[in-house]
C-alpha cells in the first residue's frame, strides 16, 4: 500500500517542477538581450517510482507506482558544432577587417589623385627636363627642374617616413594585444579562473551555466584576435590552444603567456603581422626600388649627378643651379640631356610606379572584398547560432503559459487530493454522533 499522502506528494513535485520552469523561463527573459547569453531550459523527468509489492494488485501481481515529476537538469541548449563555426568566420572576419583597415590607411598615404602624389610630382619632373630641352639657355627653365627635383626626392622620402611610421603604428598594436597586460593575457587569466569554479560546481552536483556562458564568450572574443581550440578535459574544465603559440594558452588553471606567434594566427593578429613583416614592407620595397631607378637614370643621362642615395628614405638632391645643364657639349643650344631626360616619362619608372599602385589598390580591394564577404557569412552563421542557443520572446512567452497552466493544474490536483483528505479524516467515524 502506498502513503495516504502519495497523491498530495506526487502533485507536489509538479507543482514545484513547473515553478522552476518558470524560474528558468525567467531567467531566459531577464537575460534575452546580454551578449553571450545562451537559453536554458528545465530538463522534467519522472520521479522514482514507488516499488509496490506482490499482492498489491487485485490479480495478486506488484507494480510501480508513478510519482510524479522532478527537474532532472538545467541544460543549456547549445550547438558546439555551431561554435566552431562561428569562431572560425569570426577569426576570418578579424583578419579581414584589420587588413582592410591598415593596407587602406597605407593607400591612404600614396595620396594618389592629389597633387603632391608621387605620380603627379614625376609627371611633373619629366615636364621640367622638356621645358629645359625648349630653352636649353634659361635660367628659369634650370632652376624648375632643380625645384621639381628637390620636390620629388622629399615626396619619396616622405613615403617611406609614413610608411615606417605606419608599420611601427601597426607593430605597437600587435604588441599591445599580446602584450602582459593585453586582451590574450586578461581572457586567459579569466578563463583559467573560471575552469576553478566551473570544475567545483560540477564536482559538488551544480550545473553553473552563467559561468559556462561567460568562458564562451571569452573564447568567442578570442576568435576574433587568431585561431582558438578547445579540449575538453572533463569535470568542465578545458584547455585553450591559441594560434601557433608553442604551449596551450590555459591548460586547466595554468597560463602561459606571453608567447610568439606567426602570421599564420589568423585573425586580427596574424594579419596585423603581415601587414608589418611582409605588405608594407614590400611597398616600401617597391619605393626603393623606383628611387633607385629615378637615380640611376637620371644621373646617367646628365654630366653630373643630379641625385645621391638609392632608396626612397636616402634619396636627396645633390645638383646645383649651375650644375644643371641641357646638353653636354657646351654648345649653344644643346639639349641633347634635357631631351633624353624628359624622354623617361612613360618609360620603366612609371610602369614600375602604375605597377605599383596597381599592386596597392589590388592588395586593398581584395581585404575589402574579403572584409564583406566575411561579414555576410558570419552573420548567416549567427543568426543559424541565435536560433539555437539565443532566446526567443515569443516561444517564452509560450512556454510561460504552458508551465503557468502546468501549474495550475498541479494546485487543483492538490486542492482535490486536499479535499479527499479532508473526508477522510473529518468525516469519517461520525456515524451516529
Amino acid at each position: 500500500m502506498t502513503s495516504t499522502f502519495h497523491g498530495i506528494n506526487t502533485s507536489l513535485r509538479g507543482l514545484l517542477a513547473q515553478q522552476r520552469a518558470l524560474d528558468v523561463t525567467s531567467h531566459n527573459i531577464a537575460n534575452a538581450d546580454r551578449a553571450g547569453y545562451t537559453r536554458q531550459e528545465a530538463v522534467l523527468a519522472g520521479a522514482p517510482a514507488v516499488h509496490l509489492p506482490l499482492g498489491s494488485l487485485q490479480d495478486g501481481a506488484g507494480a510501480f507506482l508513478g510519482s510524479g515529476v522532478e527537474v532532472q537538469a538545467y541544460r543549456r541548449i547549445r550547438d558546439d558544432f555551431l561554435d566552431l563555426q562561428w569562431r572560425a568566420q569570426n577569426m576570418s572576419l578579424g583578419y579581414d577587417e584589420a587588413t582592410a583597415q591598415r593596407l587602406g590607411q597605407a593607400e591612404d598615404v600614396l595620396g594618389e589623385g592629389t597633387p603632391g602624389s608621387l605620380g603627379a610630382l614625376l609627371d611633373r619632373f619629366w615636364s621640367s627636363w622638356q621645358d629645359l630641352a625648349n630653352n636649353p639657355e634659361s635660367g628659369s627653365a634650370k632652376a624648375a627642374v632643380l625645384g621639381a627635383a628637390q620636390t620629388l626626392a622629399g615626396r619619396f622620402n616622405a613615403l617611406d617616413a609614413d610608411l615606417s611610421s605606419l608599420t611601427a603604428n601597426i607593430a605597437a598594436e600587435y604588441n599591445g594585444l599580446v602584450g602582459g597586460a593585453g586582451p590574450v593575457q586578461a581572457a586567459a587569466t579569466e578563463i583559467a579562473r573560471l575552469n576553478a569554479s566551473i570544475t567545483q560546481a560540477v564536482q559538488a552536483g551544480q550545473q553553473p551555466n552563467d559561468l559556462l556562458d561567460r568562458r564562451d564568450e571569452l573564447i568567442d572574443n578570442l576568435s576574433k584576435l587568431g585561431q582558438v581550440s578547445v579540449t575538453d578535459l572533463g569535470n568542465g574544465t578545458l584547455r585553450v590552444n591559441f594560434g601557433d603559440a608553442a604551449q596551450p594558452l590555459v591548460d586547466d588553471t595554468t597560463v602561459t603567456w606571453p608567447q610568439a606567434l606567426t602570421a599564420a594566427t589568423g585573425g586580427r593578429l596574424g594579419a596585423l603581422l603581415t601587414a608589418s613583416q611582409t605588405t608594407i614592407p614590400g611597398y616600401r620595397a617597391a619605393l626603393d626600388a623606383m628611387a633607385s631607378q629615378v637615380a640611376t637614370a637620371v644621373n646617367g643621362a646628365h654630366p653630373t649627378a643630379v641625385f645621391s642615395g638609392a632608396t626612397a628614405a636616402s634619396l636627396a638632391v645633390v645638383a646645383t643651379p649651375g650644375s644643371i645643364t641641357a646638353g653636354s657639349s657646351g654648345a649653344a643650344g644643346d639639349n641633347a640631356v634635357a631631351r633624353a631626360i624628359g624622354a623617361l616619362r612613360g618609360g620603366a619608372i612609371d610602369q614600375a610606379y602604375a605597377t605599383f599602385l596597381t599592386q596597392v589598390g589590388s592588395d586593398v580591394a581584395a581585404a575589402q572584398g574579403g572584409q564583406a564577404t566575411s561579414e555576410a557569412v558570419l552573420g548567416a552563421v549567427s543568426d543559424r547560432r541565435a536560433a539555437v542557443a539565443g532566446v526567443s520572446m515569443d516561444e517564452e512567452m509560450t512556454n510561460m503559459v504552458r508551465f503557468q497552466r502546468g501549474y495550475q493544474a498541479a494546485a487543483r490536483a492538490m486542492s482535490t487530493m486536499d479535499d479527499m483528505l479532508d473526508t477522510l479524516i473529518n468525516r469519517t467515524g461520525r456515524v451516529g454522533l
